[in-house]
């Protein structure tokens, strides 16, 4: 069984793994096992509510629960730019023009900008090779807005992820080339671990705080403005289909794009529901009439109502009646439900997808918090 709950002290060694797999780029999670335990320490803070809640940092852990192992990772910021300054690039247009010349000229320009600040954002996923397809980095991510919608009081009403932008495998950064490497005097891979380890205080320092005219940088570092990585192109399919969409702004380093959504508009929040939990023995299903929107043969999310321990897990979607939901007992104790309690459900895919194709490449939906 694969189980979402939050992450624990004893996933470090397989956060550790998993970070060091995903090779440069991604800051939330940089292979750092001392900057990785401080994070879980933080999430196990925030779900204790033992810190403020402006300050949470939600990690949820994927576990196989026969290997007893964490497998992947996802996450959500309560709160960015409270605590240090949130940069992004605005793209804009500046037009200069002369009515007595003729001349009317549309500029493209990167503007520095702190637009994102006291929004929520979904970060850090990050899934094992050993476990890629089979829908599991949508649970991964999915989970997260099942949280978001039982607990909106913690978090924004809109909600964002910025997206890892172009780099090659060594980790070379077009836009950084050309624009940040010329402010900073150092390569892409050292200003994005810095920013990651949370020395940000650099990017105030260094950041040119004028608008930056396109046209003057060279054409490779255009090209990649507002473009995601190869490796994160499905991870924003699947946010799209969410409901996010591009809102103009752009990463800093590399020029990944931000994605940004209204939590009462996104999909799995929208076609989520109710059930009261009936528990069954045996691995028989149950046969009762379903709702149309959750089509036999597929599978949902379920999750209890639970902040200190949420859990979720996918069942068949033909456990699922009018009013309630069936549960054989390991799967009710896994998700530490009784007979009687009421538990959310949404599907775990968009309808009319082919569950053989579906996003089995997912590797990262945030790369910054730059958490």
């Amino acid at each position: 069984m694969l189980l979402i709950r939050p992450l624990q002290e004893n996933d470090l060694e397989a956060l550790y793994a998993m970070a060091q797999s995903a090779g440069k780029g991604l800051t939330t999670l940089p292979a750092d096992r001392d900057l990785l335990l401080r994070k879980i320490r933080h999430a196990r803070d925030t779900f204790d509510q033992r810190c403020a809640p402006e300050a949470g940092l939600y990690l949820f852990a994927l576990e196989d629960t026969e290997l007893e192992q964490c497998v992947g990772i996802s996450g959500i910021q309560a709160r960015v730019g409270l605590d240090e300054v949130f940069y992004n690039y605005r793209l804009s247009v500046t037009v200069n023009a002369s009515r007595e010349l003729g001349v009317h000229v549309r500029t493209p320009t990167l503007h520095l900008s702190n637009d994102m600040t006291d929004t929520s954002e979904i970060c850090s996923l990050l899934l094992s090779d050993s476990h890629r397809g089979g829908g599991n980095g949508l649970l991964l991510s999915r989970c997260r807005f099942m949280f978001l919608d039982h607990f909106r009081k913690h978090f924004s009403e809109k909600v964002f992820a910025e997206m890892r932008g172009v780099s090659d495998k060594d980790g070379r950064s077009p836009l950084w080339d050309a624009l940040g490497r010329r402010f900073f005097d150092m390569d892409f891979t050292q200003a994005d671990t810095l920013s990651g380890l949370g020395n940000k205080s650099f990017i105030a320092e260094l950041m040119p705080k004028f608008p930056i005219y396109l046209p003057m940088l060279p054409d490779e570092a255009r090209s990649v403005i507002g473009r995601v990585h190869d490796n994160t192109a499905p991870a924003l399919k699947m946010l799209q289909a969410e409901g996010f969409n591009f809102n103009g702004m752009v990463d800093i380093f590399d020029g990944g794009p931000v994605v940004e959504a209204f939590v009462h508009n996104i999909r799995t929040v929208r076609e989520s529901t109710d059930r009261i939990v009936m528990i069954r023995s045996g691995k028989s299903r149950a046969t009762a009439a379903q709702p149309a929107d959750l089509p036999r043969g597929e599978e949902v999310m379920v999750c209890n109502g639970s902040f200190r321990n949420f859990r979720v897990t996918t069942v068949p979607a033909d456990c699922v009646n009018i009013d309630t939901i069936s549960l054989t007992e390991p799967v009710a104790r896994a998700l530490e439900v009784e007979a009687g309690d009421r538990v959310r459900l949404a599907p775990l895919k968009d309808a009319g997808t082919n569950p053989n194709k579906h996003h089995r490449d997912i590797n990262h939906v945030g790369r910054s918090s730059k958490a």
